[in-house]
Formats: structure tokens, C-alpha cells, sequence
């Protein structure tokens, strides 16, 4: 192909040539047509070039959308396989969206910070809501940043604030969901000081929202964090002492059971009386549980067992929560505390033997749940054992009998026939009495055949006691 200049028009194809044709427009059409039907999925090829300086070719673009072709001024096309433009749009439409949604967040924290720190009242109220949203968000990461930019010590000034307070505690409560390290500076903020005593708050929602913070924070007990508990019980105990509702002292006696499981804080809780007022709320069944849970801790110090012991309600409550048998674990919770009250204790088995405790042991003995009816097991073998001492000579694993052993004086055949004669009668009607109650909750439940069938075939066992 000799040279030839732009002006010049290009010389026409030549049918010889293999890299160069020409048809008619509509054999072209037709023929451009099935071309890009074939080839659509083949990759993109390297543009061809001309062959002179003087000469220059377009690429040929094959567009889906419109089906139109470029041609190069020398005549020459060329097939390039075009990509589906309406997939790179969607997946750069959502890289860029979760960009810019990133973007958006990053200036929501700096502004709300910047407001937190340098604005008026308003901006301050502003910026504590928009850290609620932020902190509201499953990002404990998140959580953790906005506390390094410093915004727990503005919120914990602003609870001071009886117009902004509340919504300053709100934001504190979700920057310490899930993170010890937020609930450390909160603390370390001065939050324990500004607790406000409980005739100071009218509003039932802001004591649910400072006893929610408290048992947020009251975690750190578990963590060996130094608490102080004479900060927080006045707090806790004028706002379970009052008219609050069932979640709001729930959250205050969660946070008594955080407290509780550190020993260090046994003296405090008693001191300030706790025990006695969890028994009193232990009645109460829907924060029945995490009563006798917290009780249950304070149990087992020589202080805490004191405590119960002392108290005009014991065992008389503990005994009336082992007859709930639609709360199985408050049973379970009530038989540990009275196996701790019983073991080696014979003031305190007298008193439980005359609110009734036998019955009710033989009754949680057949239809406890298992952990129950093993205790119940337990303490059933310690009266027996406890009721034969005075009779029969010798040793047991269970509470020992006060005064001087009977080991050193004789027992006769008949005084020993006598005895067993009496005990047997004894759990006779102790059984009787039981069946009795069982049957009449069980044709109520209207389970009278299964309950009776169980009852008569339970009856011709050996029982513990």
C-alpha cells in the first residue's frame, strides 16, 4: 500500500486482501451483526495500527446498548469485546457506597466530639445523642475510639445536669456495652460521686437508666476491679425499697450480685443490710432468682451465714420458695441455702422441722427437678440421721447433735425396737400427708391418673427417711 496523505481519501478495498473488506451496507450490517453475536465473549485484543505515520484507525466499539460501530479512517475495524457496564456500575456503586457511608460516619464522630468539647449547652445535649447513635451501633471498636477521642469525662459532667442528664447517661450505657476498658474510665470519670439519691429522681425512666448504668459498671467486680459498694448501695437500696418497676430493681439487684461474688465486699453488703432486704424481695417471683442467687453467695462467708441465720424470716421463706414447682431453679437456690442453715446447726433444723420442711422435702424429692431432688435427698438423710441419734449409737456424715454422746450409755433391744417402731410411723404420715397434697395439685393440673400411678408405685419403695 504505497503512502498517501490524510487529505487524500483512502483507497478502496481490495477483495484480495485479507486484512481489509468492503460490502454493501446492508450485507455489512448483517454480517457486523452476527460477528459480535460470535465473538461477544471472546477477551479484548490490542488495537491494530497503521501501517504509515501519515495514516490513524479508530478502534471498532461494539456496544451492546446501541449496536453501533466505529470505523477507522482506513478502512480497517477490528472486533474488541466489551465488558457488561451495568455490573461495573452496580460494583463500583456499592464500593463507593460503603465508602461514602464510612466517610459519613467519620464526620459524625469528629463533629460530635468537637461539639462535646467546645459547644454551648445545646450542642453538648446534640452531640450526646449523636454519640448514643454511634455507640448504639455493634462496633465495640467503634465504642473503644470514641473513647480515646475523650468523650466520657464531658458526658459524666453533663449528668449533673438535670435538663441533659439523662441523655448523658444513655450514652454512657451503650459506650460501656462490651468493653471493660470504657466501664474502667467511667469509673475512673467520677461517676460513683454524681449517683443522686433516689427522692431526688421523680422520673421512673432516669432510676432505670442509672441502674442500668450500675450493672453495666458493676462488672468489673468479677474482674477484680476496685469498687467501692458504699458509693452504690444508697442508691440500690432506695431505689429497691421503693415503687420502681420489676426491671429497674432487677438491674439494681444484678448489680448486688456483682458485687457479691468479690469477698472483699461480703462486710459492706451486710453491714448496709443487704440480706434482709433480698429476702424480702426473694418472694417476689420474677426477681426471685437473682435474690437467692446474690443471697446465695453472701451464704457461704461465716458473716453472710450469720445474717440469714439471725433473720425472723428464716426458714420460713425458703421453705414456701421449695413449693414453687413452676420456678425450678429458685427451688434448687432455696434447698442449697437451707442444706448451709442445716449442716451442723440443730436450732436452726428444729425451726425448719416445725415450719414443715419434711413435707415439702418429700414433695420436691418426687417432682423436683434433678439437682433439687438430690438436695432434698441430702437433707432428708441428715433429719433421719439427726431424729435416730438420741436412739441408736453411732456416727453420721450429716449435722451433729449438741450435748454430751450417747455413745457412753447403754441402749436396750426394746428402747432401740421402740424407736425404729415410732420413726416408721412417723414417715407414714408424713407420706400420707404428702400423697394427699400431691394428688389434689395433680387432678387439678388434671394429671390425677398419671400422679396417682406414681404416688402407689412410690409408695412401696424404701424411702431415705
Amino acid at each position: 500500500m504505497s503512502p498517501q496523505t490524510i487529505d487524500s481519501p483512502p483507497p478502496p478495498p481490495s477483495p484480495s486482501s485479507s486484512s481489509t473488506w468492503f460490502f454493501s451496507p446492508p450485507i455489512k450490517s448483517r454480517l457486523l451483526s452476527r460477528i459480535r453475536r460470535s465473538f461477544a465473549p471472546l477477551k479484548p485484543v490490542k488495537q491494530a495500527t497503521a501501517s504509515s505515520d501519515d495514516q490513524f484507525s479508530d478502534d471498532l466499539v461494539v456496544d451492546d446498548s446501541i449496536e453501533q460501530v466505529s470505523w477507522g479512517s482506513n478502512g480497517e475495524f477490528q472486533l474488541v469485546e466489551t465488558t457488561d457496564d451495568h455490573d461495573e456500575d452496580e460494583i463500583v456503586d456499592n464500593g463507593s457506597d460503603d465508602e461514602e457511608e464510612e466517610e459519613v460516619a467519620a464526620a459524625a464522630v469528629r463533629r460530635a466530639v468537637k461539639e462535646l468539647h467546645f459547644g454551648d449547652w445545646e450542642e453538648k445535649e446534640k452531640a450526646a445523642r449523636e454519640i448514643k447513635r454511634l455507640a448504639r451501633r455493634k462496633d465495640v471498636k467503634l465504642r473503644k475510639h470514641l473513647a480515646e477521642l475523650g468523650v466520657i469525662p464531658p458526658l459524666v459532667a453533663m449528668v449533673d445536669s438535670q435538663a441533659r442528664g439523662q441523655v448523658a447517661v444513655q450514652a454512657l450505657i451503650q459506650l460501656t456495652t462490651g468493653t471493660f476498658t470504657n466501664k474502667a474510665m467511667v469509673v475512673e470519670a467520677g461517676i460513683l460521686s454524681k449517683l443522686p439519691a433516689n427522692a431526688e429522681i421523680s422520673d421512673p425512666q432516669t432510676r432505670q437508666d442509672f441502674a442500668q448504668l450500675l450493672f453495666s459498671i458493676s462488672s468489673l467486680a468479677t474482674a477484680h476491679f476496685p469498687l467501692r459498694p458504699s458509693t452504690i448501695l444508697p442508691f440500690l437500696s432506695g431505689v429497691l425499697e421503693s415503687d420502681s418497676t420489676i426491671e429497674t430493681k432487677e438491674a439494681c439487684i444484678g448489680t448486688l450480685h456483682n458485687l457479691s461474688t468479690a469477698l472483699e465486699n461480703t462486710g459492706p453488703l451486710i453491714t448496709n443490710g443487704v440480706a434482709d432486704m433480698l429476702l424480702r424481695l426473694a418472694s417476689i417471683k420474677e426477681i426471685s432468682e437473682k435474690a437467692l442467687s446474690t443471697l446465695a453467695n453472701l451464704a457461704m462467708t461465716s458473716m453472710g451465714k450469720k445474717a440469714l441465720e439471725d433473720n425472723a424470716f428464716v426458714p420460713e421463706i425458703l421453705i414456701e420458695i421449695m413449693t414453687w414447682e413452676d420456678r425450678p431453679k429458685c427451688q434448687e437456690l432455696s434447698a442449697y441455702m437451707l442444706m448451709i442453715l442445716a449442716h451442723q446447726n440443730v436450732e436452726q433444723q428444729e425451726k425448719m422441722t416445725k415450719s414443715g420442711i419434711v413435707q415439702v422435702l418429700l414433695e420436691v424429692l418426687l417432682l423436683g427437678s434433678p439437682l433439687a431432688q438430690r438436695r432434698a435427698l441430702k437433707m432428708l438423710q441428715w433429719f433421719k440421721d439427726e431424729r435416730q441419734a438420741p436412739k441408736m449409737p453411732g456416727s453420721h456424715s450429716g449435722p451433729q447433735s449438741r450435748g454430751s454422746s450417747i455413745a457412753d450409755s447403754p441402749v436396750s433391744e426394746s428402747e432401740s425396737s421402740d424407736g425404729k417402731r415410732m420413726m416408721k410411723k412417723m414417715v407414714k404420715e408424713s407420706l400420707d400427708k404428702n400423697m394427699a397434697v400431691i394428688i389434689r395439685r395433680a387432678k387439678v393440673a388434671g394429671e390425677s391418673n398419671k400422679m396417682k400411678s406414681l404416688v402407689i408405685s412410690s409408695s412401696s419403695k424404701s424411702l431415705p427417711y
